[in-house]
C-alpha cells in the first residue's frame, strides 16, 4: 500500500539513490518510516506501535526496497516485495489475509508481490516515484518475475463511498479474466455505499493501470489501516512500453 493521495509542489531531487536494504538495520529504518506515514499519519492499528516501527510476519521474508536521500541520508521512501520461494516458507503472501486466492495456484511459482509502501509527506514527487517504480522495475526483471501482485489502497476517512466509487469507475475497463478471480475475506460492502461519486482515481492506482494491471476482484475492507484494498494483477509480458521504458533500465 503506498500513500501518494495528496499534492505535494515537487522539490529538486538531485541526490536520490535506490537500493535494497542489506543490513537488520536498513530493514528497520523501511519499518521507521513505514510507522510515521501508516501508525502517525493515517491512524493505522499497528500491533508493534510501542517500538515506533511497523513490523509483521512477512518482513524477514521480504526484500525492501529503499529510497535514500543522500544528502542526509534518510530513507524516504520503501517497497517491500516478497518473492514466490519466500512466500512459499512464509506460509502464503500477505495478499491471502485478506483474499481467497485459490484461483491464482497455477501462477504462485512465477508471481513477486509488493507492497506496504509509502513516501516521506515531504517527497511525495515524481522523482521520489520514479526511484521507487525504477527499482522495482530493476528487481523484477533481474529476478525473472512473471507476474505482480499486491494491496492497493485506497482511504475510507469518508466511510468508503470514495473507495467504491473508484472501484465502480475502473472496474468494468480493466477486471481481470474471470479465471484470475480473487475473492475478499471482509467484502467492502458495496451495495450500502454510494458509487456515484465523480472521484479522481488514486495516482498509484491509475500509474499501475497504465502499466497495464488488472484489478482482479472486488475491494476488501482492511479495519486496521481504515482502507480499501483493491487486489492488483499485473502480467509481467502486459506492461504497456510506453510507460515502462521510464522506468526500465536497458542492460550495459
Amino acid at each position: 500500500m503506498l500513500d501518494l493521495n495528496r499534492q505535494h509542489v515537487q522539490m529538486p531531487r538531485a541526490k536520490l539513490g535506490v537500493s535494497i536494504a542489506r543490513t537488520e538495520a536498513e530493514i528497520q529504518e523501511a519499518q521507521r518510516i513505514r510507522f510515521k506515514v501508516f501508525g502517525e499519519e493515517m491512524g493505522a492499528t499497528l500491533p508493534s506501535a510501542a517500538t515506533g516501527l511497523d513490523i509483521d510476519r512477512f518482513d524477514t521474508f521480504c526484500d525492501h526496497l529503499l529510497v535514500r536521500d543522500h544528502e542526509d541520508n534518510k530513507v524516504v521512501g520503501t517497497y517491500r516485495m516478497l518473492p514466490p520461494d519466500q512466500a512459499a516458507n512464509a506460509g502464503g503472501y500477505y495478499s491471502e489475509t485478506e483474499f481467497d486466492m485459490s484461483r491464482l495456484a497455477n501462477l504462485r511459482d512465477r508471481m513477486v508481490e509488493v507492497g506496504r509502501s509509502c513516501v516521506h509527506p515531504d517527497y511525495r514527487d515524481g522523482a521520489t516515484i520514479t526511484q521507487l517504480w525504477g527499482g522495482l522495475a530493476d528487481y523484477i526483471v533481474k529476478n525473472g518475475h512473471e507476474y505482480l501482485i499486491g494491496c492497493a489502497s485506497i482511504s475510507m476517512g469518508d466511510g468508503g463511498h470514495y473507495a467504491a466509487s473508484v472501484y465502480d469507475k475502473i472496474r468494468n475497463l480493466h477486471a481481470a479474466p474471470s479465471e484470475y478471480t480473487v475473492f475478499p475475506h471482509c467484502p467492502l460492502p458495496l451495495h450500502a455505499l454510494n458509487r456515484n461519486l465523480d472521484v479522481t482515481i488514486p495516482p498509484l492506482i491509475k500509474g499501475y493501470l497504465r502499466l497495464g494491471a488488472y484489478i482482479a476482484g472486488q475491494p476488501a475492507w482492511d479495519p486496521d489501516f481504515n482502507c480499501a484494498d483493491l487486489f492488483i494483477l499485473m502480467p509481467v509480458s502486459r506492461m504497456n512500453p510506453r510507460y515502462t521504458k521510464h522506468f526500465m533500465r536497458q542492460p550495459a
